[in-house]
């Protein structure tokens, strides 16, 4: 299978002819081929995004909500195709991308149709009797959307959807480790929109995405990444508007007052040993533990981390896929390494490759594994691993469980697992990060922002990110 990129309303290889090779993580083998796209391509995407923009601007905004509801339609028809290639590609196991990420794409896409009349909505302010303030929203122009490898196609439709709500014509830059949902989905919509609006091209970042970044004709960037991939294009982009969400180190509070059935599945399944092995921006991968429920908690952890299924992604029994690719493999691994020399104490997991899933020996294979530690201080505690490896750590008070947790480059999301409204409160003020979640976790409903501080990023994916504010005098 050979995918191809969309420019200017044309399925076309990279101008050189080069590709890439998408490698399957279950098995580790090649199954498709992308473009490796580079600054020539960059050219021409942008030349397509700058000469569609004056009509998709100028096109009246229930007229761009109709376009919309035409992509809409296309995942309601197209959306097991899609997950199936997704799954294939990245290794996250497709009860989540068949009955968990593709389905809300319709809805989203639905949601950003509704919101087109925001994006051209201003004010008015009476100056005095002859004088008149008036404010317009207008498009910035050609958007740059970057896309991760963990969740393309909900990640693309999260930024497309909203830039091309605003009147903005979109690229679209998806990771070089898990591409071809994004350029399948291109093929799609290049039967519905207009040329040029929607432009995707793949490849390596340092080739094509550095030249997209600093081209002088994109105005406006939106990244989901690493924190160093956001520091380098900080430093290339110059002064352009710029929405990053970043990397995380999320802590995951439990109480002693806590529903602990559903703080268990909350700190397990569904925060980082997650059906894509934890490659999860808002993973919580720092499990803070109140001291009374501290062995309870973890024998608890330990049960539910036993029942976990690792195997074939496509296979609707598997609850825990592989790793994306093999660096990514590497680096998780080498993490294991570190836990040891640093001195955390293993309470399961720790196993790699074959050893994990002896049907599968050519894949990425990483177990869930939890760490104990008492000093934050770890690189295990700080840095993000990306993977299916939690570190567990004793609190005593509220105050120690709230300095624990704010003791961190990161803040993009926390989790607090507690009856008590009065800290629940508390906490959702004190907690230095931009979601928090009670009693719950890693829900991401579209209709609240989602955004960080400090390392993770700032700014996020909505309608009036897309647009810029222009202010007008008038006098009678």
């Amino acid at each position: 299978m050979e995918y191809r990129n969309l420019i200017g309303g044309r399925l076309v290889p990279a101008a050189d002819g080069r590709t890439l090779d998408s490698v399957n993580p279950a098995t580790g083998e090649v199954w498709a081929r992308i473009p490796a796209s580079g600054k020539a391509d960059a050219e021409a995407a942008v030349a397509a995004a700058r000469a569609a923009l004056p009509s998709w601007s100028a096109l009246p905004a229930l007229g761009r909500a109709h376009f919309l509801r035409k992509v809409a339609a296309v995942f309601a028809d197209h959306a097991e195709e899609l997950a199936r290639i997704e799954t294939r590609d990245n290794g996250r196991i497709l009860r989540d991308t068949l009955h968990r990420d593709l389905p809300g794409m319709r809805f989203l896409w639905e949601l950003a149709a509704g919101q087109v009349l925001d994006a051209v909505r201003g004010d008015t302010v009476i100056l005095g009797p002859d004088s008149l303030g008036l404010t317009r929203r207008e498009p910035y122009g050609v958007a740059l959307a970057i896309i991760p490898w963990n969740s393309p196609v909900s990640t693309f439709s999260a930024k497309a959807a909203f830039a091309l709500a605003a009147g903005n014509t979109v690229i679209v830059k998806p990771a070089e480790q898990a591409a071809a949902s994004v350029l399948r989905l291109g093929e799609l919509l290049a039967e519905v929109l207009p040329p040029g609006v929607l432009n995707l091209v793949s490849g390596m970042g340092e080739d094509v995405g550095e030249a997209l970044v600093r081209h002088r004709g994109v105005n406006k960037i939106s990244l989901t990444g690493s924190t160093q991939t956001g520091v380098a294009i900080t430093q290339a982009a110059g002064i352009k508007p710029l929405t990053f969400e970043l990397g995380g180190k999320s802590p995951n509070i439990v109480f002693p007052d806590a529903d602990l059935d559903a703080a268990t599945e909350g700190v397990t399944v569904n925060s980082v040993f997650t059906g894509n092995a934890g490659q999860v921006c808002v993973a919580g991968s720092r499990i803070l533990i109140h001291r009374d429920i501290w062995d309870e908690m973890l024998g608890r952890i330990s049960s539910a981390a036993s029942g976990i299924v690792l195997g074939d992604p496509l296979d609707l029994g598997t609850t825990m896929g592989p790793i994306v690719s093999a660096g990514q493999y590497e680096r998780v691994s080498s993490y294991l390494q570190i836990a040891e020399k640093e001195g955390a104490e293993l309470i399961f997991g720790g196993t790699t490759g074959a050893e994990v899933v002896p049907a599968m020996p050519g894949g990425y294979w990483v177990a869930p594994t939890l760490y104990t530690a008492t000093d934050n201080a770890l690189r295990v505690c700080q840095e993000e691993i990306f993977g299916p490896v939690a570190v567990a750590m004793p609190f005593g008070s509220d105050e120690e469980a709230l300095a624990i947790a704010n003791d961190s480059a990161y803040g993009l999301a926390a989790g607090v697992w507690t009856r008590d409204l009065g800290r629940a409160h508390r906490f959702v003020r004190d907690l230095d990060c931009g979601t928090v979640w009670v009693n719950t976790f890693r829900q991401m409903p579209p209709g609240l922002p989602f955004g960080g501080v400090k390392d993770s990023g700032y700014g996020h994916d909505a309608v009036l990110e897309y647009t810029r504010e222009k202010a007008a005098i008038i006098n009678l």
